[in-house]
């Protein structure tokens, strides 16, 4: 059948399992917005209020499901108010399609109207990026998009149009889903001596990222610990994977991590690294960081063998095939030693104290757990919220924390969240956000508003930019440069404004009240709820510095 490069697009779309696309359109998409209102029973659409907004529902829609994201955006400023979304998506592996219009082909390199070379901007945060020149290798090219932004370690692809490619006609013939590709096969020789130093070591200790959750290998690793009584410690990226209650899970590592954790790593003497590429967040202070152990490295990209940490052994492949194919060959060991040793560092940990008529900041984030309960997904923005909800949110299912890890990316939270919520209507989605954070983006409230996406955001609001404030006090002499925010936004009338309702939260009770009463009224809710100024994230290694400086 004959169709026009906008319906080829759709149908593209929708032969790779798409259901839902995040954007917003402008004069090089028209044709595609067009195409768009004849397919809207088969294909939603969901308009935010600025692209980069939409990025990041892209981006939390994929982190939620597992599926791969999809975004649409103008040409000009409207492709380039993704990029932030694109580079946040690469730095942490979220599949992705971020979808371009252009000036028509006759106009490309005249400095048209809203031109700009996008394919070339994004060329180093994109796992691949393509340019369509001919509407007869426009279908082709998206099933490529979605195979590559699926395969091996998932990240984002972008597909700029021109504007007459959206309207030339040619034959469209269907074809079946494209299929990520198979991964690389571990060596089985390696496995086997990964199995040799894991049966041989006396204090070994498992570190994980979130390559575990993107396989789906949380399975085997929860086993691979158990037979071979093996501890383990998570990135930021992985909060979720194991239960919180089980007794090998010593928790959150690096900068923010607990001093157990970090001191587990430091002694022993085989680290298992799994699906993790050892960042300078968590690996404070490389040389040492591991110091006496041996490395055995599973990861399924080859370039992150050797970058930051030097391994004894490497495994290129995807992490629940090697735990799958390692755990027949580990023995079942006790380390009880080891244990005891862990379990008596584990007393020095620090523990945050309640104070009687002041609102703290892990009280904050255990009231939202408790009233979203395990099904709940936390989405964070970035600062000291975000450290303080990796700490203390105890989430238990896989994908059910988003969060910027790599590229750090304030203003992510909320349209994160519309993706999740999109994602999954019927279950409980927490924004937490701090006041610095949420006025990057908060104009998407009113996208929530729109589609009734219950989203309830609780802001943090200790009226100033809280994590570089903490390093001010630390390290530059209590010289507060721009961080003492000091806002008069009402954020209940601000809510009420937007079509939602807003609370307002100075003790505990008055917070699990605002709480329960934000996720009752079905609809977009702001909570302030607001601490000191000199609320601290501990505990804290400093940059470039080991566990042995761990502040407390």
């Amino acid at each position: 059948m004959k169709l026009n490069g906008s319906q080829i697009l759709i149908e593209s779309l929708l032969e790779q399992g798409v259901d839902t696309i995040f954007g917003y359109p402008g004069g090089s998409v028209l044709n595609i917005y067009d195409a768009l209102y004849a397919y809207q029973d088969k294909l939603k659409h969901v308009l935010t209020a600025h692209e980069q907004g939409a990025s990041h529902a892209a981006d939390g829609y994929a982190r939620a499901t597992g599926k791969v994201g999809v975004v649409l955006a103008t040409s000009g400023p409207g492709a380039t108010n993704l990029i932030t979304g694109i580079a946040t998506a690469f730095m942490d592996s979220v599949p992705m399609v971020a979808i371009t219009g252009n000036v028509g082909t006759s106009l490309i390199g005249l400095d048209s109207f809203q031109e700009v070379y996008i394919a070339g901007i994004t060329m180093p945060i994109t796992k691949h990026n393509f340019v369509v020149r001919n509407v007869e290798e426009l279908h082709d090219v998206i099933r490529e998009a979605f195979r590559i932004a699926q395969s091996g370690r998932p990240g984002p692809v972008l597909v700029d149009i021109p504007k007459d490619v959206t309207s030339n006609i040619c034959e469209f013939k269907p074809m079946p889903k494209a299929e990520a590709d198979e991964y690389v096969k571990a060596d089985a020789s390696v496995i086997k001596q990964a199995a040799d130093l894991i049966n041989n070591a006396k204090r070994p200790a498992i570190l994980f990222g979130g390559g575990v959750l993107i396989s789906q290998g949380e399975k085997e690793l929860l086993q691979l610990m158990q037979k071979a009584q093996i501890p383990a410690t998570h990135t930021l990226m992985a909060a979720g994977v194991l239960g919180w209650g089980e007794k090998l899970n010593l928790g959150l590592i690096g900068m923010h991590g607990s001093m157990s954790a970090g001191r587990t790593i430091a002694g022993s003497d085989l680290v298992i690294a799994v699906g993790t590429r050892f960042s300078d967040r968590v690996a404070t202070a490389k040389e040492k960081f591991i110091r006496e152990a041996k490395v055995i490295h599973i990861d399924i990209d080859a370039a992150e063998i050797n970058k930051n940490v030097t391994s004894d052994l490497s495994v290129i492949g995807d992490v629940k095939e090697v735990l799958t194919a390692l755990l027949p060959l580990v023995k079942k060991a006790n380390h009880d030693e080891w244990l005891a040793q862990i379990a008596e560092w584990k007393k020095y940990d620090y523990q945050p104290k309640d104070k009687e008529g002041v609102l703290r900041p892990h009280q904050i984030i255990q009231a939202i757990s408790d009233e979203i309960g395990e099904d709940g997904i936390i989405v964070t923005d970035v600062g000291q919220h975000q450290m303080w909800a990796a700490q203390y949110s105890k989430r238990t299912k896989c994908r059910s924390f988003l969060t910027s890890g790599g590229l750090g990316t304030m203003g992510y939270g909320y349209g994160a969240s519309i993706g999740a919520q999109t994602a999954y209507p019927s279950r409980k989605v927490a924004h937490v956000t701090g006041d610095g954070s949420f006025h990057m983006n908060l104009n998407e409230l009113c996208t929530s508003v729109s589609y009734g996406l219950p989203i309830v955001s609780i802001v943090i609001n200790n009226n100033v930019l809280g994590m570089v404030r903490q390093w001010q006090t630390q390290f530059y002499g209590k010289r507060y440069s721009q961080t003492t925010l000091d806002r008069a936004t009402d954020y209940v009338k601000l809510a009420e404004a937007f079509g939602g309702k807003g609370y307002r939260a100075t003790t505990l009770d008055e917070l699990k009240v605002a709480l329960s009463e934000a996720y009752k009224s079905g609809k977009p809710c702001i909570i302030e709820a607001v601490i000191d100024r000199d609320e601290k994230v501990l505990p804290m290694i400093p940059a470039g510095q080991s566990i042995d400086e761990i502040i407390m």
